[in-house]
């Protein structure tokens, strides 16, 4: 199997000497293997460490600058995976950046929160940040041409775009990966966080969320649903989106005060596991929510490509309380673009109070005919 295509097919050329490289992501994306791909350079020579090795946390915490120059002494590189698993670590990088050391510094991270609280703030203004997502299509476009990814759009629909469930031989060994990905990593990072004690209720409550992809979420109803606090849906939804498995999209209010503003929808960092989530693997043709699944894919997809492509927006939805609504709204470069997501090849005029309201705005359909435009 050839080499899957990734944005950053060097991070060498994201490396400073006074800054330390931060990539991270979810679990499983490709993190390690990218990381992992720079020591087969042989004119570098480079020390591999992992969070999960509790021998280096005592060296990485110390805050002895001789003792950690030593430690990394005749290293072009040191590369630490999981990094948001070593306490103290971003101290001791801070103090050998500040003391201007030869050797380079790339840390990875599957947790935003734990990272950073190890990495982000003790190296403010010393590192660069990279987003690693599952695999984008305008990365698979190095593979594929048009026509052929068109004709894998359900496999990406249904199994989505990690790397392993993109490379497997069959529908079966997909399924099996995305269980695994799904219990053994998401769910299992969730759990070691602070104060998440049950794995039903963690599992119930993205359940809930997996059915209402696309749909404005109340934390109260879930709650209700759940039989626990609306706050504590609140803390669980918010360490989903930090373990990066849900993204919460805001509502959109310029000008109207019929607009809801103060509700959200969440979408999945990827689709296979929304759908291992609810065990359901049938074609888009098959089920009553390939809506759902479409909305999904292109929101995430359209995500990584502004993230890869240092696109800067803000996102919002926007629904008015008459159930008036449009699936992505886009500020960026001075105006609004409003796209609403359509499986069918058809297209869908805007609400008419939209084009009232926004007069200048730029109003698109993204269906199965142009949606490589929107995402490549």
């Amino acid at each position: 199997m050839k080499k899957i295509p990734r944005f950053y097919d060097t991070l060498f050329d994201y490396l400073k000497p006074d800054k330390v490289l931060v990539l991270y992501g979810p679990r499983q994306v490709g993190k390690t293997t990218l990381v992992r791909t720079l020591g087969e350079l042989k004119e570098y020579k480079i020390k591999y460490d992992t969070g999960d090795d509790y021998r280096i946390e005592e060296i990485w915490s110390s805050r002895d600058l001789s003792r950690l120059k030593e430690y990394v002494s005749g290293y072009d590189m040191v590369i630490v995976d999981e990094a948001q698993r070593i306490s103290g670590i971003g101290t001791g990088l801070k103090l050998l950046v500040d003391a201007g050391v030869s050797t380079r510094f790339i840390v990875t991270g599957s947790s935003s929160f734990e990272l950073a609280g190890q990495v982000g703030e003790p190296l403010t203004g010393r590192k660069k940040t990279l987003m690693l997502f599952p695999v984008a299509q305008m990365e698979l476009a190095q593979w594929y041409n048009p026509s052929e990814l068109r004709d894998q759009l359900d496999a990406f629909l249904i199994y989505g775009a990690y790397p392993e469930v993109i490379t497997a031989s069959g529908r079966d060994e997909k399924i099996e990966l995305l269980g695994e990905l799904t219990g053994s990593y998401l769910l299992k990072d969730i759990l070691e966080l602070e104060r998440v004690k049950s794995a039903k209720v963690l599992l119930d409550l993205l359940r809930l969320l997996a059915f209402q992809v696309g749909n404005q979420v109340s934390l109260r109803e879930l709650g209700n649903a759940l039989g626990i606090d609306y706050k504590t849906v609140a803390r669980y939804i918010d360490l989903m989106e930090k373990s990066f498995i849900l993204y919460n999209l805001r509502g959109y209010s310029g000008n109207l005060r019929k607009e809801i503003s103060k509700k959200s929808k969440y979408y999945f960092y990827d689709n296979g596991i929304r759908n291992a989530v609810i065990a359901n693997f049938n074609p888009p043709d098959k089920r009553d929510d390939t809506g759902a699944l479409w909305e999904n894919f292109l929101f995430m997809e359209r995500m990584k490509k502004a993230s890869y492509k240092l696109i800067s927006r803000n996102t919002f939805f926007w629904r008015t309380w008459d159930k008036q609504e449009i699936d992505l709204i886009e500020e960026r470069g001075g105006r609004i673009y409003a796209y609403e997501f359509k499986y069918g090849r058809k297209e869908a005029p805007p609400p008419k109070i939209w084009t009232e309201t926004y007069p200048d705005s730029v109003y698109s359909v993204v269906n199965r005919d142009n949606y490589l435009d929107f995402i490549l």
